[in-house]
């Protein structure tokens, strides 16, 4: 097995490395884009707005949030896969923005949570004295709250992001060239299952293992500098 892994390796090394590229880049823009969504969500979730005793924007998007976690993310990368070239029909529309799209719907839901949370673990204290000072809502959002917010966020962002290389391998069920496609094609070509999946798996675990530690970390500096 181990001479199968080093020939598999040595011949196929450079798909792999792209599939790793692909997936990086993936997981990279779902997080991004997953952040600006899960930005203005978290804000209707806590949107003060009503319509009589109805908060209208906070209903939306607990109902979005609710519906993204309640069903399987790969129910989710076929309902878009088929559902936004017929949404969109004057937009030639790739599989793999077909799938990114999907990612990046599916990560604001959990990302806008983070960040709803964040900001509320922020001492209300700090909002009542911004205020005092004469700052309005959005100066005190960007100005007070949001720095310290940071703080709570973003290490819970970086394990979104380490959770979103290990979720892009559903991807492969659409052929988009991460890693797992870049499995399927060298398993083709070689009619090999077993070795290339382990060199996929060691990949993949060297990878989040790294950035899992540099979480660590991360959290660890910032943790020192309160």
């Amino acid at each position: 097995m181990i001479e199968n892994m080093i020939r598999v390796w040595e011949k196929y090394w450079n798909l792999f490395l792209v599939g790793l590229g692909h997936t990086l880049l993936l997981s990279l823009i779902t997080v991004l884009m997953g952040c600006i969504l899960g930005f203005f969500i978290s804000l209707l979730r806590m949107s003060k707005f009503k319509i009589g005793n109805v908060k209208p924007l906070n209903v939306i998007a607990a109902i979005y949030v609710e519906i993204i976690r309640g069903t399987p993310i790969l129910l989710q990368l076929y309902f878009f896969y088929f559902l936004l070239p017929d949404l969109l029909p004057f937009m030639e529309l790739s599989k793999y923005t077909c799938i990114a799209v999907a990612l990046c719907l599916n990560s604001a839901a959990y990302v806008s949570e983070v960040i709803r949370a964040g900001i509320q673990a922020v001492d209300k204290g700090q909002t009542e004295a911004a205020r005092c000072l004469g700052l309005n809502s959005r100066q005190t959002m960007i100005h007070v709250v949001l720095p310290q917010a940071v703080r709570n966020i973003l290490p819970a962002l970086c394990n979104e992001f380490v959770t979103m290389i290990k979720e892009t391998s559903l991807a492969s069920t659409f052929f988009v060239g991460e890693l797992m496609t870049q499995y399927k094609t060298i398993s083709g070509a070689l009619y090999l299952v077993i070795e290339p999946l382990i060199i996929v798996g060691i990949i993949y675990l060297i990878v989040t293992f790294t950035l899992s530690k540099c979480v660590l970390l991360l959290e660890r500096r910032m943790s020192a500098g309160e």
